[in-house]
């Protein structure tokens, strides 16, 4: 029996009811060749080293900006989205210092996951029905999925550089099929943000230079995920007790009165990560933060880093029954995380207390960022590196 292969509407309309099925929230097309400017926005963002440490953003750029570069077979693009609406208001646990806050995209499995899957399901379907070629991304290949989608009208990039719906707000997570079908394309989503400043005015670390920018090195996401080593002091009390991401620019978006909660079973949130007590999570050796974090993307930052946040978060808690948290990270075998340790003793403890805890645990210490820490806290020339010989 010969099969049937469909085109056009009638195949998009199948693979629209499919994606429905999967548990997609939103749906629509647009060409590969439908943001020029892709190449020059994208030079002059890593021209100006927006991008931090994150090389991996100037790596293969050319593909980044242009899909058929990457693959030249590509007529259509298919955007998808996938609401994971929190289900109590971020901002509200900023208030709560003994405990740690974590972006509410990181408090369930990891999208990249679930997400890839449902993609495979449907490039397959699609590929079946309209014998296509398909290849399918989330966040793992050079693919900007923000411009896309904006240029396929799921919605548009507001002002803090985020994709934001109409209808679904913007807790959205974004996947992308490209494809040798040839699909008609939606119109592109114009700009509704109009004069509100709620996210950039929000933002601890003023992480916006201007609006529709961000400078990824002061922003918290990238720097309790991406960076390595000591967070840059002037970040380190504007964080609070933010130890992986920040919802805040997210949080305040007028439009998300339309947002729900996932629908998605496997993106439900675990309530251990809700706001997890910082006292546990300082105690955290490899494995234990191993288990603790399986199937979530927090556990593709590291314990290392991990902790370095969670001690930054015991500094600005202002709680002093925390001490003995920030204490035991004197000892630890990360010098990232003894070294944020010594600036949360110092915040806790102060200067006096400080010169009896490193005659414990700073006499021997030999790596540089540490020992900077320590001269910031008791004074500089204090720690004796000069009169020892020590880096």
């Amino acid at each position: 029996m010969k099969r049937t292969i469909y085109q056009g509407l009638e195949l998009r309309s199948l693979v629209e009811a499919r994606a429905r099925r999967l548990g997609f929230d939103a749906l629509r097309v647009t060409r590969p060749e439908a943001v020029p400017s892709l190449p020059n926005r994208l030079s002059a963002w890593l021209a100006a080293g927006a991008q931090g440490e994150m090389a991996w953003m100037g790596e293969r750029a050319d593909q980044r900006a242009d899909p058929k570069t990457l693959w030249p077979e590509v007529r259509s693009v298919i955007m998808l989205g996938m609401n994971y609406g929190p289900e109590a208001n971020p901002l509200a646990l900023l208030a709560e210092r003994r405990r740690g806050v974590i972006a509410a995209y990181a408090q369930r499995r990891d999208y990249h996951e679930v997400i890839k899957g449902k993609l495979k399901e449907l490039g397959g379907y699609l590929s079946a029905k309209g014998d296509v070629r398909v290849k399918v991304f989330v966040d793992t290949a050079p693919v900007m999925e923000k411009p896309l989608a904006e240029a396929a009208g799921l919605g548009w990039q507001g002002k803090h550089t985020v994709l934001i719906s109409r209808t679904l707000g913007n807790w959205l997570l974004l996947g992308a099929i490209y494809t040798s079908a040839d699909l008609q394309p939606d119109r592109p989503e114009a700009d509704h943000c109009g004069s509100c400043r709620r996210c950039l005015d929000i933002c601890p670390t003023d992480a916006f230079p201007a609006p529709y920018q961000l400078d990824a090195r002061r922003c918290i996401s990238y720097l309790t995920i991406e960076h390595a080593g000591p967070i840059p002091p002037e970040f380190r009390e504007p964080m609070g007790n933010r130890i992986f991401g920040c919802d805040d620019c997210l949080a305040v978006c007028p439009w998300n009165k339309f947002a729900e909660t996932a629908r998605e079973a496997r993106l439900a949130a675990r309530a251990d990560l809700a706001a997890p007590p910082l006292a546990d999570l300082a105690r955290l050796d490899d494995e234990g933060f191993r288990a603790r974090f399986a199937g979530t993307p927090v556990k593709r930052t590291g314990r290392d880093r991990f902790v370095r946040n969670v001690m930054i978060a015991i500094g600005n808690s202002a709680d002093p029954g925390l001490a003995p948290e920030a204490e035991r990270g004197l000892g630890d075998a990360s010098p990232t995380v003894r070294a944020m340790a010594v600036w949360a003793c110092g915040r806790l403890s102060g200067p006096a207390a400080c010169r009896d805890l490193f005659k414990r645990y700073g006499l021997g210490e030999t790596e540089a960022q540490v020992l900077a820490e320590w001269d910031a806290v008791l004074g500089a020339g204090r720690t004796g590196r000069a009169e020892t010989g020590r880096p």
